[in-house]
């Protein structure tokens, strides 16, 4: 029998969405709960594994890893897009790549969590109830502020109709975006320097890649204002984070909430962990038993197909990227 691990189940959750008894009647499956950041000892856990299901960019799937697993077949990924995976290698290899849909709207309603946690000091007040504690701060309202919005795709368009359902005045960039698309939804197209001048909510909506990598960097951070929060729930490295953590020392910003960090799970002794005005949570986007039904039960159908030798889903590392 094919043997199958599924890697990163934090919560233990993996095979309560989607039809796996119909693998288990085919294959052995194992399930990681723990990260395995060590890439021997993960070579180690996985030496005779068949399929690898991956969840998102949780471990890093690299071509010496791949040459150290002479068994691997498959890997399949949620998403169609895997940073974390060496496709290329993986292909050189004889492996096939799979992946599968997913949801954006969980990850524009973090967004919006995100922002209102922030703007009205929620975590630091439910503490201090909890704690026999009543009000510790004023909070600031959002109608009639600008929120700008750092790609205008999927998820970007809607963030920004609930901003203007909040009564906020939406702006945006992206290297794509035309001032004709953005007005048809009633979106002012502007530079990016002038989004980060202009905004009080600047949120990331992008695709990581070459040209996405540190765009928003000391210069651009230094153009915001000083009341400013920036939110990320794309991926993190499309920030300058020791620059974040510069400007939200100095407060040359007001804040920053952050769901995606360049290693997860995040360090306990990382920096971002103790910089001031922060809200941070542990990479949520995406974790909704919704988007889960989605994923792991495409990845139940990838691995099936790929039995029965008719492979769905397969990635292709030369498709275009999403800006």
């Amino acid at each position: 029998m094919k043997t199958v691990a599924v890697l990163d189940d934090y919560q233990n959750v993996a095979l309560s969405f989607g039809a796996w008894d119909t693998v288990r009647a085919r294959a052995n499956v194992t399930v990681l709960n723990r990260h395995i950041a060590d890439e021997a000892e993960l070579a180690a856990q996985l030496a005779k594994t068949n399929i690898i299901v991956c969840n998102r960019e949780r471990t890093k799937i690299t071509k010496s890893l791949i040459e150290k697993l002479p068994h691997l077949e498959l890997i399949v990924t949620s998403g169609m897009r895997n940073a974390s995976i060496d496709v290329e290698a993986a292909i050189a290899r004889g492996i096939t790549v799979c992946g599968t849909n997913t949801l954006g709207y969980p990850t524009a309603e973090l967004t919006w969590s995100m922002i209102l946690a922030f703007m009205r000091n929620l975590p630091n007040e439910v503490n201090s109830l909890a704690a026999g504690g009543w009000q510790t701060k004023v909070g600031t309202g959002l109608r009639g502020k600008t929120l700008g919005i750092i790609g205008l795709g999927r998820i970007g368009t809607d963030v920004a109709k609930v901003g203007q359902a909040f009564g906020m005045k939406v702006i945006a960039w992206s290297r794509s975006l035309t001032p004709e698309k953005a007005a048809a939804l009633g979106i002012e197209c502007v530079t990016k320097e002038e989004l980060m001048k202009r905004a009080d909510v600047a949120t990331i909506h992008l695709a990581l890649n070459k040209d996405t990598r540190g765009l928003v960097g000391a210069p651009q951070l230094a153009l915001m204002k000083p009341t400013a929060l920036i939110v990320n729930t794309s991926r993190s490295p499309i920030i300058d984070v020791p620059a974040l953590i510069a400007a939200l020392k100095a407060g040359q910003i007001g804040g920053a909430a952050l769901d995606v960090y360049d290693r997860e799970p995040l360090a306990k002794d990382d920096p971002i962990r103790s910089a001031p005005n922060t809200l941070l949570t542990p990479h949520l986007g995406y974790v909704i038993a919704e988007n889960y039904e989605v994923t792991y039960g495409q990845s139940v159908e990838n691995i099936l197909a790929w039995m029965d030798g008719k492979p769905m889903r397969v990635i292709d590392p030369n498709a275009p990227q999403a800006h």
